[in-house]
């Protein structure tokens, strides 16, 4: 291929350069950013002259424009390229200058045309001598005031070409990308020399001031040396006159401490050696603090196991019984973990998880077992927090670094065995740029591996074993499935009316005048009016608002108590309600005295209880088009059409009509979103009810999942649903017969006043709640490999 170079007009491709301005004759090491790499790709082969031209500053790479480049440029021969990890490295040799007379840009391939641009030599052979000479004078009052200097102005004193001095000088120059741009620029070799000279003089100058100034700095910072010297001298000779007492001389004293712990021996290894760093290192040492934080902490951190203690169960029973009402099954499966422990001692996996709504004493059920164990209690938060730091801890390496709250947490118990409660579980933020706290507590919580669990900030492992783990959470639904499997879950049911109230009269209404500094005999609070609150102004699972309503009453008592307003005791009973507290928040629906066709009583599940709520169908002229409202999800709506279906298969004379008639279903409240399977039943009876016009005894209620072959199919919230009914004054209840082993869990008093009836098919259904027997569909029964041959249709 010809040289470029030979020709008076030439055409070649453009590298665009930027952040510096390559001068003649020169060997370079270009480095290309990521976002410049597509023009590397249409550099010339190697051995191939291209034009380097650089471009003007805060131009955007992305959209070039010729007006963003410079002029002039240099020719460019292209050497290896190779890969760096965040660049490209271009080896390039660069020629003599050119100035470009037409730049042509398509995409990203930059081409131009060009002419050869020698500059002029206006300078005799006198003159070049003189500069030079002048140059060289500069750049050895330059070299004198450093180290090394000498063979920097030897290396100058070799140099008999101008040009080539200033090209060799502007290397180790820091010029701003437009100053090198004015040396390129320049067209005669006068001109050039003198701009720099000028250049040069004023890194002289520049570089004068800064040696004044460091010497300024460094007789200071010898000044403060020699003080700092000084005062632990006579530190050290006041530590002498005045020996310190033992405690604080122990206390310093690492070596002696670690040794006389009860670290396990990699523990106590990494620990000394740490105090090998310490002693090494300078009174002032950047690492002390950092060093003498980390020591401190591994000593306040108990290492010895304690030994384990009998747990005495009926103790234990006792406790829980006094702390918590009602609670049955919950506190047996907790009595029946403290008896596996107790059997084997060094049972691993004692992480339990309680999951139930707010305020049902998930938090003080961990406080009641750590006092029944009587083991340290510690409770850690975990609501909100983001980043894996918060469980693992930083590195040291980090300014600042802190231990996680895990360990923390330990250190504070002072014990290898306290009762931990990890409160909010469910309420942990999803993993992002911080690290997965969840997954950070899957080491934690691991039987398999928290006996070395390993925080940063120790960076040791840390046996976790005989630590009692109680998470808490309102919902599984958040939880990871890894985490969830580590941990035994106990579920905890809202409380029935009847618990509320004795939980609010054995327990609250004391801790309520406790915390408002009133006496018994100031206040004294109806059982009719603690019903009431329970009933009409509290709508939740657990007892939370039930104490803030008490709280709220024994302030208006206070009040009264306070002025002398009255006599003594202050009583609360219902008159008083509406006074003090408001208008009632809860509204709870009723049994009709009659429904008309088409209106069943269905029982829901709430997360704050049960309620009972109506199913309403009827039915008007038109083509059989089916309407449903109610905000119903999904499976609620899918659940109306297998009803439909179910009820044209098994009474196909009574749903004739449907044919010519619009159907429309409803279920208030109509604002309150609704959904899930179990209203099946309901719907069914709904529509058998419309289509025979057949009433249904107003205080019937059922529930229940129907499938298409008429099986009902069981239900959750079963002991919810019957306390909806009892309240609602509800006399006869029909649920799935498979629910019937739930009805353990369910009260006493409930069952005594409801008339609780089993059904298996929708043929039960119709029975119990229209009176209609049809045949069952012994299909609907049978397996699938046993069905006979399906008969013609009549």
């Amino acid at each position: 291929m010809k040289d470029k170079r030979e020709q008076t007009i030439g055409r070649a491709n453009v590298l665009p350069v930027s952040s510096t301005v390559l001068l003649p004759n020169t060997e370079s090491t270009l480095l290309m950013a990521k976002a410049d790499r597509d023009y590397a790709k249409h550099l010339g082969t190697i051995g191939e002259t291209d034009i380097a031209l650089p471009l003007k500053q805060g131009v955007d790479h992305g959209n070039l424009k010729a007006d963003d480049f410079y002029r002039m440029g240099v020719l460019l021969t292209t050497g290896a390229i190779s890969e760096g990890d965040d660049a490209l490295q271009v080896q390039a040799q660069t020629a003599e200058r050119i100035e470009v007379k037409e730049l042509r840009i398509e995409g990203s391939i930059v081409t131009c045309t060009y002419e050869p641009a020698p500059a002029r030599i206006d300078l005799d052979d006198k003159g070049r001598e003189e500069i030079l000479d002048y140059m060289k004078k500069v750049v050895h009052e330059i070299a004198t005031g450093f180290p090394g200097g000498a063979q920097f102005d030897e290396m100058v004193k070799g140099y008999t070409d101008v040009d080539a001095l200033i090209i060799q000088l502007a290397r180790f120059m820091p010029l701003s990308p437009e100053e090198r741009y004015g040396l390129l620029s320049a067209d005669s070799l006068k001109e050039r020399s003198l701009l720099f000279i000028d250049q040069l003089i004023r890194q002289k100058e520049s570089l004068e001031l800064n040696m004044r100034l460091n010497e300024k700095f460094s007789e200071e910072a010898n000044k403060r040396y020699r003080e700092q010297v000084l005062r632990e001298q006579l530190k050290a000779i006041e530590s002498e006159l005045n020996s310190e007492d033992g405690e604080t001389a122990s206390k310093k004293d690492y070596r002696a401490r670690i040794e006389a712990s009860d670290m396990p021996d990699e523990v106590r290894k990494a620990a000394l050696e740490e105090v090998g760093k310490l002693e090494a290192s300078g009174s002032e040492g950047f690492e002390q603090s950092m060093i003498r934080n980390y020591l401190d902490f591994m000593l306040e951190l108990p290492w010895k196991r304690e030994e384990p203690v009998p747990v005495d169960l009926k103790a234990a029973r006792e406790v829980l019984d006094a702390r918590h009402y009602g609670l049955d099954k919950v506190k047996e499966r907790i009595i029946q973990h403290l008896a596996v422990t107790q059997l084997k001692a060094d049972k691993r996996g004692s992480v339990l998880l309680l999951v139930g709504p707010p305020g049902t004493g998930k938090t003080s059920l961990g406080k009641s077992i750590a006092e029944a164990l009587g083991r340290e209690y510690i409770r850690m938060s975990l609501g909100g927090i983001r980043d894996e730091a918060e469980i693992r801890g930083h590195r040291r390496t980090y300014v600042g670094a802190m231990p996680g709250r895990v360990l923390e947490s330990i250190k504070r118990a002072g014990t290898t065995n306290p009762v931990m409660v990890l409160d909010e579980v469910d309420k942990i933020m999803p993993g992002g740029f911080s690290g997965d706290p969840a997954s950070a507590l899957l080491e934690v919580l691991d039987p398999e591996q928290n006996n070395t669990f390993t925080d940063h900030y120790l960076d040791l492992p840390y046996d976790l074993s005989d630590v009692f783990f109680i998470a808490t959470a309102n919902s599984i639904d958040t939880i990871p499935a890894p985490l969830l499997d580590r941990m035994e879950m106990i579920q905890i049911s809202g409380y029935t009316p009847d618990e509320k109230f004795h939980i609010g009269r054995e327990h609250l209404v004391p801790e309520v005048l406790e915390d408002h500094g009133i006496a018994e005999s100031q206040l004294t609070i109806g059982d009719e009016a603690l019903r009431e609150i329970i009933e009409e102004y509290t709508v939740e699972a657990g007892v939370r608002g039930l104490k803030k309503q008490l709280a709220a009453l024994a302030r208006a008592a206070s009040e009264k108590i306070v002025e002398g307003d009255g006599d003594l005791p202050y009583v609360v009973d219902t008159e008083v309600l509406e006074k003090v507290l408001g208008r009632k928040v809860s509204h709870h629906e009723r049994a009709q005295a009659d429904n008309p066709a088409g209106v069943v009583t269905g029982l829901a599940w709430t997360p704050v209880g049960g309620e009972i709520l109506f199913i309403e169908s009827t039915d008007m002229p038109g083509t059989g088009e089916v309407t449903i409202t109610g905000q119903l999800g999904d499976v609620m709506q899918e659940s109306a059409r297998i009803s439909l279906s179910l009820l044209k298969s098994r009474l196909p004379l009574g749903a004739a009509g449907f044919k010519e008639h619009d159907i429309h279903i409803h279920v208030p409240s109509g604002a309150v979103p609704k959904d899930g399977p179990s209203a099946g039943i309901t719907l069914f009876t709904a529509l058998a009810s419309l289509a025979t016009g057949i009433k249904v005894d107003p205080k019937l209620a059922m529930t229940g999942e129907v499938t298409l072959r008429g099986i009902v199919m069981p239900i959750g919230g079963l002991k919810e649903k019957l306390l909806a009914a009892q309240r609602a004054g509800i006399n006869k209840v029909l649920i799935p017969d498979e629910n019937v082993q739930d009805l353990k869990d369910v009260p006493d008093e409930v069952k005594d006043q409801l008339k609780i009836v089993p059904v298996m098919t929708v043929e039960d259904v119709l029975k119990e709640a229209l009176g209609i027997e049809l045949p069952r569909v012994e299909h609907a029964l049978m397996s699938s490999a046993a069905l006979p041959q399906r008969a013609p249709m009549v």
